[in-house]
């Protein structure tokens, strides 16, 4: 808890649990991110590669499943970065 000028501050969601791991971003997949999905849209292309350091949020986090069967929108290319 933090202090105001009118006494401590409250979180609006409490919670107890700080997870460590990042998770995919696709919808109701709680899988563990191995890589990162950054779309560079000034050369339609998708790029994947190895998870980044920090969560970015123009980032896209992905499970080693989504990241295997991603596929680009008609007309962009993917590249796929390896360590």
């Amino acid at each position: 808890m933090r202090e105001s000028r009118r006494g401590p501050v409250k979180s609006a969601v409490p919670s107890n649990v700080v997870s460590l791991v990042r998770r995919c971003s696709r919808t109701a997949c709680g899988r563990p991110a191995v890589a990162t999905l950054t779309y560079v849209y000034a050369d339609s292309t998708a790029v994947l590669g190895p998870l980044a350091t920090y969560a970015e949020p123009h980032c896209y986090d992905l499970c080693a499943e989504h990241s295997e069967r991603l596929t680009a929108p008609r007309g962009w290319d993917v590249v796929r970065l390896t360590d």
